[in-house]
């Protein structure tokens, strides 16, 4: 091969030659290093849109106190771990229900 030529003047071929050894030594992605990430959500718009309701009714079932644990709040900035509120969610609404029996 050509060390001169331009790129454009190479075929695919001489290109997946030259690229090869790059591409044979990444790493692939392991699903075990992104288990630890939470999915957050913020603010009371972003407690909306995870629970598909209106914000008013967000700020309601923040004041009733259900989700305090998956709430962390300093100021008006509010952060919300998502995956434990809706299992806390879940949990008030068996505990609501069999209540209410």
């Amino acid at each position: 091969m050509d060390i001169n030529k331009p790129v454009g003047a190479l075929t695919v071929q001489e290109l997946l030659d030259i690229l090869q050894p790059v591409i044979s030594n990444q790493n692939p992605i392991h699903p075990e290093k992104t288990e630890n990430v939470k999915h957050l959500v913020y603010g009371l718009k972003g407690l909306a849109e995870l629970l598909h309701c209106s914000i008013a009714t967000a700020n309601r079932i923040k004041q009733e106190g259900c989700l305090d644990k998956a709430i962390s709040q300093v100021g008006r900035k509010i952060v919300i771990d998502a995956d434990l509120a809706l299992k806390l969610m879940k949990s008030s609404r068996k505990a609501y229900l069999r209540a209410k029996r």
